[in-house]
């Protein structure tokens, strides 16, 4: 028992260090994301913490499983490197006891990864959906922020407004400063690109009875031209309205993803078929590449612990790499539901089970040939 809890702890310790640096790598690149987003006025930035949240069960699924495998090979790697499994070996520990202790703390990963993929990432898929449908009913207006130059319409646009009141209903300093095309001087269909600048003492947001809304700026100048050329042209206005698109956040949610467990059970559809294999696939890895990582851990002393990481790291990302393309397959219904992944698991199971029995059966074989090398010698 002390020796399964000492097992166990280097494993848990090992694999939480791995999955929190993955899992701070993928959440950091997603949130640079969002927040260029945000900066562009897409998104609200008030909403970029409870996107991330509601995102982080669907990161975890994936990152968990392989935080595992890579804290077998760590962890175990050490115990080889510093001939602490060779004293255990020694002692009585097989192989097959070995991978017994390492399943157990493998089960309650794989547990918290089918409540993670049955359970939490479809509900944190939904409110991710919730809340940008919730951003869709919001204008250019509603998301912009005093004293600073917010890009919109995809970089067409940039506004800047020195002060804007709490209520977000009127703005001070205003700057629009937006790209567009003319017709050239000939008169002919050939497009010049122009820039049209707008400059305002004040403004105000005005919701017309179609729901449409448009920004009313008072006492200002426009100025239209081309850069670089002195054909400028200058107009002073007391109300000058601009039309308010909405801005559309380019957050990749699938509807299929929001979908509960328990509603894909009755439905026919291939690509919800594809979708609920894919749920239950994901804690399944978990104790196939467990069967794999322990024979991969072991090492040489004199080869060093890393030696055999980039192979199975190749492994498990061929393994992963299979079932996403498998499922996309059963999404175009080009596979039937009822082959699905499931021969993917059984193809890297018999590859755990090789490498499993490859490691002992090597051992023996080595052993008769030390053998019989003796008796030759003795002879």
């Amino acid at each position: 028992m002390i020796l399964f809890r000492y097992l166990s702890r280097e494993l848990l310790i090992t694999m939480s260090a791995v999955s929190a640096v993955l899992l701070v790598i993928i959440m950091s690149g997603r949130f640079i994301k969002y927040l260029a987003q945000a900066a562009q006025g897409l998104l609200d930035p008030s909403v970029l913490f409870l996107i991330m949240g509601y995102r982080m069960p669907g990161f975890l699924q994936l990152i968990l499983p392989l935080g595992l495998f890579l804290g077998i090979l760590l962890a175990y790697g050490r115990l080889y490197l510093d001939s602490e499994m060779t004293v255990l070996t020694a002692t009585g520990m097989s192989n097959r006891r070995l991978l017994a202790y390492t399943m157990a703390p493998a089960a309650l990963v794989a547990l918290l990864v089918a409540w993670l993929s049955l359970s939490l990432a479809p509900q944190g898929v939904t409110q991710v959906g919730r809340i940008l449908n919730q951003q869709d009913t919001l204008s250019e207006f509603d998301t912009l922020e005093p004293g600073r130059f917010q890009s919109m319409k995809n970089g067409s646009r940039v506004t800047y407004t020195e002060k804007l009141s709490a209520d977000r209903a009127e703005l001070a300093g205003v700057f629009i400063s937006e790209k567009r095309e003319r017709s050239g001087a000939d008169g002919k269909s050939k497009k010049e690109p122009a820039i049209t600048v707008l400059v305002a003492e004040k403004g105000h947001q005005q919701i017309k009875p179609d729901g449409s809304r448009y920004l009313i700026l008072e006492n200002g100048y426009r100025y239209d031209g081309n850069p670089g050329q002195a054909d400028y042209r200058a107009i002073q206005y007391e109300t000058y309205g601009i039309l308010l698109p909405k801005p559309s956040a380019a957050v990749e949610v699938s509807e299929r993803e929001a979908i509960p467990t328990r509603e894909l059970f009755a439905s026919k559809d291939a690509r919800h078929q594809a979708e609920l294999q894919w749920r239950f696939s994901i804690p399944l890895l978990v104790f196939i590449v467990t069967l794999m990582a322990v024979p991969l851990a072991r090492v040489n002393p004199r080869q060093g612990r890393f030696l055999k990481l980039l192979p199975a790291i190749l492994l498990y990302m061929a393994y992963l790499g299979v079932l996403i393309a498998i499922r996309g397959q059963l999404d175009k219904g080009k596979l039937p539901p009822s082959l699905g992944m499931w021969w993917v698991h059984l193809l890297f199971l018999l590859v755990g089970l090789g490498l499993f029995l490859w490691e002992p059966l090597k051992l023996k074989l080595a052993s008769r040939r030390a053998i019989k090398g003796v008796a030759h010698v003795q002879a």
